[in-house]
């Protein structure tokens, strides 16, 4: 963490960024829905390679490499929003993308350097989600609403159930509930286990309504 490599893939982070907002009315004038189905296709060719990694190096287990990570459903989302651009999808993908995938992406879990093909994988996926979420923002003019706070709160909470089911099954670690990852991250700040995920749930309802201000 925090090494060249690491600083580059989020100092590429905000360069995109600015430049998505400073160019959004231009961006807004272009035919960009090729690129946009371009993107997703990209996104599940890498994530269909990575299985493909995991399984022919070993690496796939089920404690820990079953999509139910919330990086996992980000990119689902950031798919389908791409494919379908759909509203709830976008308001979904907003606030897990800007949460979840930013918090990876400082504090990465991550054991291989550039330009491994995992660190690549890592950085291309995660940095998607965040620049469709922000794309989808500022030059296609979706915005969050009120509703949006609870659609996601419900979505989230709606879903921790099966994953600490199977957590419980396979001795997985699966968006953390189970403990803090062995790295450094956000979590370390928020409470011992399990009082953290209660200070995680916390901290979303106020990103999430920061955000709106902002946004």
């Amino acid at each position: 963490m925090f090494s060249i490599s690491h600083l580059s893939g989020i100092s590429l982070l905000f360069i995109i960024a600015l430049f998505l907002f400073l160019n959004c009315n231009r961006l807004k004038l272009l035919q960009l829905r090729s690129i946009e189905i371009g993107i997703a296709f990209s996104l599940i060719i890498a994530e269909a390679a990575y299985t493909y990694w995991l399984l022919k190096t070993g690496y796939w287990h089920t404690s820990d490499s079953i999509p139910l990570e919330l990086c996992s459903l980000s990119l689902f989302l950031t798919i389908f929003l791409l494919i379908t651009a759909k509203k709830w999808i976008y308001e979904l993908l907003l606030f897990t993308a800007l949460l979840g995938a930013s918090q990876a992406l400082f504090s990465p879990v991550l054991y291989f350097d550039f330009p491994h093909f995992r660190f690549i994988h890592f950085f291309y996926t995660h940095l998607m989600m965040i620049w469709v979420a922000l794309y989808f923002t500022w030059v296609k003019g979706y915005r969050p609403t009120i509703w949006s706070i609870f659609k996601v709160f419900v979505f989230l909470n709606a879903f921790l159930p099966l994953v600490l089911v199977v957590n419980r099954l396979v001795d997985g670690n699966y968006m953390f509930l189970s403990h803090k990852p062995n790295t450094p991250s956000l979590l370390d700040y928020l409470g011992p286990h399990p009082w953290y995920i209660l200070s995680l749930e916390a901290l979303t309802l106020s990103f999430q309504c920061f955000s709106m201000d902002y946004l």
